[in-house]
């Protein structure tokens, strides 16, 4: 089987310590050794968008605050500004998270969108809690800000940005943070292949794949037809009556790849009841948590991070080496 050097990095045979254990510079470092090794049991707690039910989404504070709950990926999405640097915003525009229709009340005409506004006009903005309070200290970082605040510390997805790779890879080299990227697309095959070829050095990647619509399972076939073994895969899927899910992660670990599932949202993850709200209110966590690990998955991005993480723990599954 063909394995892409970014699509599925060898598992690095690394320095021990003298109790035998490997021996990592950072915490960051010893994450990413956990993400490429296919065999490890250590469940990988990636938070979307960081803790945005305390901070607001995409900011620094909601980076540090995950970082203290001891997730292993803050997820993050990009957009691009009118003069060219890339920021944090999962919209296109900024009436949602920030308080733009204030700050431009006088401005007859004036774009909220993030491709149509200067880093200067957007460091006019703060940005706003997840209840639409105003934080009058944030304002939106940019991904060099963002990427500096996670070094060595946390690794990092990047979830909507692949369309800005040769930026997103420039400004990681430029830190010396490529090893702890995971950027991901539902790219064909021959589109990643490309990037890859470009660069001696590349980040992290994983295809996307929506198992019960026709272009997932088209790209999903196409790594299995092709013997093409991706470091993991993000599997996404509607409901559970078909089995495809079961199919899906039974396929992947028999190929040696990693299973990533969002439990963020029910439309993600088989439906009601098998979401980090269902997780919530249930009297055990595992209740909902559980059948993934039984299905073998071992990456999963949450909008509970400190209910999962806690429940791991509890069980053994999420303590670094």
């Amino acid at each position: 089987m063909k394995r892409f050097l970014l699509l599925a990095a060898s598992f690095l045979l690394l320095a021990s310590c003298g109790n035998g254990k490997p021996a990592f510079a950072n915490r960051a470092e010893a994450i990413a050794a956990q993400i490429k090794d296919p065999s490890s049991k250590y469940v990988v707690v990636a938070c979307h968008r960081g803790d945005w039910r305390n901070f607001p989404e995409n900011s620094i504070p909601a980076i540090e605050s995950v970082i203290r709950m001891g997730a292993d990926i803050v997820e993050i999405d990009l957009k691009m500004t009118a003069d060219s640097v890339l920021v944090l915003s999962h919209d296109k525009d900024l009436l949602r998270c920030t308080n733009f229709n204030r700050v431009f009340a006088d401005v007859p005409g004036k774009s909220p969108k993030v491709k149509n506004l200067t880093l200067d006009e957007i460091r006019q903005l703060r940005l706003k809690r997840a209840h639409g309070v105003v934080v009058d200290t944030l304002c939106i970082p940019t991904l060099r800000e963002a990427l500096a605040c996670c070094k060595d510390r946390i690794c990092v997805n990047v979830d909507q940005g692949y369309e800005y790779y040769d930026k997103v890879l420039a400004i990681a080299e430029e830190l010396g943070v490529t090893d702890q990227i995971l950027i991901k697309s539902s790219k064909p095959i021959e589109v990643v292949a490309a990037h890859e070829a470009a660069y001696e050095h590349n980040m992290m990647y994983m295809p996307i794949v929506n198992i019960q619509r026709p272009a997932g399972k088209e790209l999903f076939e196409s790594y299995m037809g092709q013997g093409v073994v991706p470091l993991a895969y993000e599997v996404c899927w509607s409901s559970n009556a078909d089995g495809a899910f079961d199919e899906a992660c039974r396929r992947i670990l028999d190929q040696g790849s990693k299973i990533w599932v969002n439990t963020i949202w029910a439309s993600l993850c088989g439906g009601n009841g098998n979401d980090d709200d269902a997780a919530y209110m249930a009297a055990d966590p595992g209740d909902v948590y559980r059948q993934y690990l039984d299905h073998g998955v071992s990456m999963i991005q949450t909008d509970r991070p400190e209910l999962l993480i806690r429940w791991l723990e509890k069980i053994g599954r999420h303590t670094l080496n």
